[in-house]
């Protein structure tokens, strides 16, 4: 099982040893969510910008819709499972 990306966000804090690091990551998600989507496999070389989007959201199930200089992509965050990834076409990812 691969760590969410809120434990990674954690144990990078840790290493770091301070709360710069926790602040920025919680600040970008576009790089946690990002990074999660290379972890798998996926292609985001340039991520540019990470929206919650809250209507397909659930408490334990974050959706963000995330732009990649190569598309956008749908990424459901789900804890300690791999998330969710569904490519958009043009319409949908806002890069029209």
């Amino acid at each position: 099982m691969r760590p969410s990306p809120i434990v990674l966000a954690r144990i990078l804090a840790a290493a770091a040893g301070g709360a710069i690091v926790a602040a920025s990551a919680q600040e970008d998600p576009t790089n946690i969510v990002a990074d999660q989507m290379r972890a798998q496999g996926y292609k985001c070389d340039s991520p540019q910008k990470a929206t919650r989007d809250p209507q397909a959201s659930r408490p334990d199930e974050q959706v963000w819709i995330l732009q990649c200089e190569s598309g956008g992509y749908r990424v459901r965050l789900i804890p300690d499972m791999a998330a969710k990834v569904e490519e958009l076409d043009k319409s949908q990812d806002g890069n029209k």
